[in-house]
């Protein structure tokens, strides 16, 4: 899906855009439609509720639905165009020194940003997939919606390398799962670090990496040409304790020692520093110094709750890249006290 562009189409009747489309009920009518397109085809919702968010008839959804469909507005693969909120990206670019930031509008302040997310972070990662590239991928639920928005290409001498080690018991998303799917997906050599995601003592790790054979991939991990990360909350709602990842007696010493987040289950403080908890000694995932290291390092997080976790992550990674939903994008800029 892309946004309206002042280009000839088949069977327009002009070049140039009509005094409609130039006035501001013209280009409030063009920014409600491709509203009510991204909530219907991205977010997945029904027409009944995209009305009632948009405040608007039913009948008007079908309207800008059908408009957005003759204007060639929505086609099979979606194109990020229509997610630039520029006042929100220009924001984030200088707050935080970004090359480039991408903002996915949503429905609501307490909407699932997941879909939105996963979406814009699939377009740009089809875009950014090449040949003769080394690149690293994080977990979580906005990587894996993003595997459906992934433009299959050809390309020669990919090595896609999973970050974080797996998990025993497997529930519904596992760390490496990501990355092997999108390897899948590009014919690519998958390189896992074939270990659990915490092991039980530094000796442990140390032992895998030196002597089993782990080495190989911390060592390609220095060679990264990107990564592709997200960012794990400290609330209830959290995929890695909802899922048993970590015991509520371990959740609640993490917080207790100041971690409102987590990269590659590194945990840190709201400055973006590594919190002193021995679980961030144990984890099989690669190093913060490599992470940052990478010369291209994009961020993809968002939704209800982590715009501290978000921020935490900002200033760990120090991203070139940060993709998000508008309301993460205003939490973050607010909480970190810069102007929009």
């Amino acid at each position: 899906m892309s946004g309206g562009a002042a280009t000839t189409r088949p069977g327009s009747l002009s070049e140039t855009p009509s005094l409609a489309d130039l006035s501001p009920t013209g280009r409030r009518s063009a920014r409600l439609r491709l509203r009510a397109a991204w909530m219907y085809y991205v977010e997945g919702m029904t027409q009944s509720a995209i009305a009632e968010a948009l405040d608007i008839g039913r009948v008007t959804v079908v309207r800008l639905l059908a408009d957005a469909r003759q204007l060639n507005e929505v086609k099979i693969s979606l194109s990020r165009e229509i997610a630039e909120l520029p006042r929100l990206e220009m924001g984030l670019q200088k707050a935080f020194g970004l090359r480039e930031a991408v903002v996915a509008p949503v429905s609501g302040p307490f909407a699932d940003a997941t879909s939105a997310i996963g979406a814009a972070t699939g377009l740009f990662i089809s875009d950014l997939i090449r040949s003769d590239m080394k690149i690293g991928f994080g977990w979580g639920r906005t990587l894996m919606r993003a595997l459906g928005f992934i433009d299959e290409k050809t390309v020669s001498n990919l090595q896609v390398i999973s970050l974080l080690g797996g998990i025993t018991k497997a529930k519904q998303y596992n760390p490496s799962e990501f990355a092997w799917q999108l390897s899948r997906l590009f014919q690519a050599d998958c390189h896992l670090i074939a270990a659990p995601a915490i092991v039980d003592s530094i000796a442990t790790k140390q032992a895998l990496i030196e002597r089993c054979g782990l080495g190989t991939v911390y060592n390609l991990a220095r060679e990264m040409d990107a990564v592709v990360l997200s960012v794990g909350e400290m609330d209830s709602e959290s995929t890695s304790l909802r899922f048993g990842f970590f015991s509520e007696a371990d959740w609640a010493s993490l917080i207790a020692a100041g971690a409102v987040g987590d990269v590659v289950y590194n945990f840190i403080d709201i400055e973006g520093r590594p919190v002193d908890h021995p679980i961030n000694t144990r984890v099989m995932s690669i190093p913060i110094e490599t992470l940052q290291a990478t010369p291209e390092r994009i961020l993809t997080s968002g939704g209800p709750g982590k715009a501290r976790a978000v921020l935490a992550a900002l200033r760990m990674l120090r991203p070139t890249v940060f993709i998000t939903d508008e309301i993460t994008a205003a939490a973050v800029l607010e909480e970190a006290g810069a102007a929009y």
